[in-house]
């Protein structure tokens, strides 16, 4: 295995300048020298040591990722973006640990990132709750927040980085609305997080704006392990069919996430009711699996690329500056229209 005194000695250097091409520090340094160092490491497949970096600095070149659960596929959408944004412009390794939205498995894994050197961590959770990350950030851990805005009223101690919740609730219910829809439902799991209550607050907010407020209703169930991130599929089955046997059910429903409403699907046709025939549902995420549903998913699409860049983004940046002010970056959905919104049956108008 080479090392970067054999680099050295390759091109014809010293150590310190090899040491300087590979952190970056080549401002000063002429182009054929850099040049030169480069072609030594290619032609030696020299790769630095990580420990030797770390032992050096302090620092590991890593960030950490924590979700709520992988089993969610947003989840792992969400981090196949931030480890490509990660690697390919700042050289950065992403660690992924699932927290299952446990305030004491958070901090468990800021102990362990710190012990290995790790500087810089992305908190997808969106409790309510957020002092453990403001700890941790005291103890020297960069934390960027997904999925929540800043607590109100608080001057923000990390970053946030999310969609508008309270927009996509809004565009998911207001496209049910013009469907002509007036007995609506909001499907979600009744463990409160930040943004779960967004989405709530923008039904509500949608359907009051129509003159539908008393004809609006949250379906909300509860899941063994408390938020339900991994069995959140399995929940929207299963409140389908207490939607199913309701005499007065709504004829339009919106998930809180995909995953949700690809349950709802199921959970409907085993109820024996078709979709968009007897009830529509509408999605929010954007997931690439909402186009392979039958029918196809109507839902609100996360600009994921956007939100993982800045995410990323502000981890470096607040690591090689720890005074730039934390700050909150609010993005903005859209809707994707497919199969799975029509029109209420005409019997159902006349109900409503």
């Amino acid at each position: 295995m080479s090392t970067i005194q054999d680099v050295a000695r390759h091109a014809g250097v010293s150590i310190s300048t090899v040491s300087n091409v590979l952190n970056g520090r080549t401002d000063r340094m002429g182009a054929e020298t850099l040049a030169r160092v480069q072609a030594a490491v290619a032609a030696l497949n020299y790769r630095p040591s990580r420990a030797a970096q770390q032992l050096k600095t302090g620092h590991n070149p890593m960030l950490g990722l924590l979700v709520p659960s992988i089993a969610n596929p947003m989840y792992g959408f969400i981090a196949r973006e931030v480890e490509a944004v990660a690697q390919q412009q700042h050289g950065h390794r992403v660690m992924l640990g699932n927290t299952y939205r446990d305030k004491d498995v958070e901090t468990g894994f800021f102990d362990d990132l710190l012990s290995h050197g790790v500087r810089g961590v992305i908190m997808i959770s969106s409790q309510l709750d957020e002092q453990h990350f403001e700890q941790a950030q005291q103890r020297g851990l960069v934390v960027v927040s997904y999925d929540r805005r800043a607590t109100p009223g608080a001057a923000p101690a990390i970053d946030h980085v999310t969609v508008d919740n309270l927009a996509a609730a809004q565009l998911a219910t207001a496209h049910l609305i013009a469907h002509g829809h007036q007995r609506l439902a909001f499907a979600t799991a009744s463990g409160q997080t930040m943004s779960r209550r967004e989405k709530v607050k923008g039904f509500q907010a949608a359907a009051q704006a129509a003159g539908l407020a008393g004809s609006a209703q949250v379906v909300e169930g509860r899941m063994q392990d408390g938020y339900g991130d991994s069995q959140m599929a399995d929940l929207g089955r299963m409140l389908a069919a207490r939607i199913a046997a309701d005499p007065q059910r709504p004829t339009g429903i919106v998930a809180v996430n995909d995953l949700m409403a690809f349950g709802l699907l199921a959970g409907l046709r085993d109820a024996g009711l078709v979709v968009p025939r007897d009830v529509s549902v509408v999605g929010i995420d954007g997931l690439f699996l909402s186009a392979l549903m039958n029918p196809g998913l109507t839902t609100v699409r996360l600009p994921v690329p956007d939100m993982a860049r800045t995410l990323v983004d502000r981890v470096i940046a607040r690591l090689a500056d720890p005074g730039i002010a934390p700050a909150e970056f609010i993005f903005q959905p859209d809707l994707v229209e497919r199969e799975s919104v029509a029109a209420p049956a005409r019997s159902a108008r006349k109900q409503a």
